[in-house]
């Protein structure tokens, strides 16, 4: 996953390590943890495989900073890592930082990721009913408010996905969803 975040980020702007860092942490650090101890040989080994190369720094700085930009075949690891036929929908880290770059998408690559993320957690719902119904007269009530909670995390997480597929529908093959938030973003009112 650390890898199509480097180039996702990559893809839209030269950065330097510190800078790529601080991106996937605002960015996309809410759905996931990334160290400089993983970012680093991340990058090696993109460049290893010539996804990504190093700039020549700009300017006359009292520290040089690699900065990394995304290659060619960078794009194209890009887009085979974006466009992978059976996404990991399980984990909802990574399906998060896949659909982070879902502009980049295919609109039935988008559709197909969002609708195997919606079955996966129908079948969870489905699963957790029916354990809350079999053990609720055996469990605790702390036990029984934190099914809860994962009932009411994926009944949220199905509705905000109908929202996607549904605005991916009547937007037709383009498959562009509003680019302002449909409601305010905590702090940004």
């Amino acid at each position: 996953m650390l890898e199509l975040a480097v180039l996702g980020l990559l893809k839209e702007k030269t950065m330097h390590g510190y800078e790529l860092k601080k991106n996937l942490d605002e960015q996309l650090g809410h759905f996931w943890q990334f160290s400089y101890g993983s970012l680093y040989p991340t990058i090696k080994r993109l460049a290893r495989e010539d996804a990504v190369e190093m700039e020549l720094p700009k300017g006359e700085t009292s520290r040089r900073k690699n900065v990394y930009r995304i290659t060619q075949k960078g794009e194209e690891l890009f887009t085979d890592l974006l466009e992978a036929a059976s996404p990991d929908v399980e984990d909802r880290g990574a399906f998060m930082i896949r659909f982070a770059f879902s502009r980049y998408m295919k609109p039935e690559t988008r559709r197909r990721l969002l609708e195997t993320r919606r079955g996966y957690l129908q079948n969870r719902l489905t699963k957790m009913a029916a354990s809350l119904k079999k053990l609720r007269d055996r469990m605790d009530a702390y036990s029984i408010e934190l099914m809860r909670y994962g009932v009411d995390e994926a009944e949220h997480d199905i509705r905000w996905l109908d929202g996607m597929l549904e605005a991916e529908r009547r937007n037709g093959t383009n498959g562009a969803v509003p680019a302002q938030p449909t409601r305010p973003v905590e702090g940004t009112s």
